[in-house]
């Protein structure tokens, strides 16, 4: 009555990891985001590392942290796991993935070793990439999430400093209930990790600029677009340009909106105020969040379509 679930050699579908299966990730970025939980977005494709080369440099927009990302539709092996190091240093990454088609028992143990002994700031993560189909139907893909960071044994790390880690656990916790509501109800994000942190970036799906949500000096909050394609002049142009339409993105937003130039940096910003602090009250944070959200979903409603 019912067709077996049959396991694809992905081979059959990408024939070449470098020219196909590379490619392929990095157009579609999002679904292995999705798996892990956290919002990438690809950087660069075979980018340098001294002689080598990394398969897919990316960013968590979430805490704009890079992100390396090492494939293997094979097994793993020792000579892959030396060089996700050899990469994970060269950039300075805070997420490490390694994706294979089958993960050896002492390959994931190694990466659970690194979970628990690495900072609190360093998570790996070991993904499998299965292809099935069942009878006739076409081949669909799944990534399997094998190793994860600990969350409770990296926790254990952030208690040196009683103080901050109260603060820095006020802004996870005020960032996880954000998320939240942004994924679950709006669909705006696919982020599920909260951070420790005063900020937290979205994907706008242009990569000129990105949504933001943060704590401010002088006991504000903000919601921007912050501008960053990568070059000064670029960011500039684009500002600029956006600074022609002044006015109907202002009527739009019915908020008053500050244009942050900001000439003597490589970014530029545009930002919503209003007061606040990660001290308020929690039914102060509250409204704070509810406005946060609402201003989030009108930043993407009028700067959705601008190129």
């Amino acid at each position: 009555m019912f067709d077996k679930i049959q396991k694809v050699d992905p081979r059959s579908i990408w024939k070449h990891e470098a020219h196909d299966f590379t490619p392929w990730l990095s157009d579609n970025i999002t679904e292995l985001g999705e798996s892990i939980g956290i919002e990438l977005e690809v950087t660069e494709q075979e980018a340098d590392v001294g002689g080598f080369s990394l398969d897919i440099l990316a960013k968590d927009l979430g805490r704009n942290a890079n992100v390396i990302i090492e494939n293997q539709l094979a097994i793993t092996d020792h000579d892959h796991l030396g060089k996700l190091l050899t990469y994970a240093s060269g950039y300075d990454a805070d997420i490490i993935i390694w994706l294979s088609t089958e993960m050896r028992e002492e390959h994931r143990q190694a990466l659970d070793w690194l979970n628990q002994r690495t900072d609190s700031n360093t998570d790996f993560f070991g993904v499998v990439v299965e292809v099935i189909k069942i009878g006739d139907s076409r081949p669909a893909l799944q990534f399997k999430v094998i190793v994860s960071p600990n969350e409770w044994q990296k926790s254990k790390k952030k208690q040196s400093n009683s103080v901050a880690s109260e603060k820095s656990e006020k802004y996870r916790e005020y960032f996880q209930d954000l998320l939240d509501t942004l994924r679950e109800t709006y669909r705006f994000t696919t982020a599920k990790k909260g951070q420790p942190q005063n900020w937290y970036t979205f994907s706008s799906g242009n990569k000129k600029f990105l949504y933001g949500h943060s704590f401010a000096q002088g006991s504000r909050v903000r919601t921007e677009i912050y501008i960053d394609a990568g070059d000064f002049d670029e960011n500039k142009a684009f500002f600029d340009t956006l600074l022609t339409q002044k006015e109907s993105i202002e009527t739009e937003l019915g908020q008053k909106v500050e244009w942050e130039r900001l000439d003597n940096k490589r970014a530029c910003r545009i930002a919503i105020y209003r007061s606040g602090s990660i001290e308020d009250s929690s039914e102060e944070l509250q409204k704070i969040q509810e406005w946060g959200i609402q201003t989030l979903l009108d930043l993407k409603k009028v700067f959705g379509n601008k190129k």
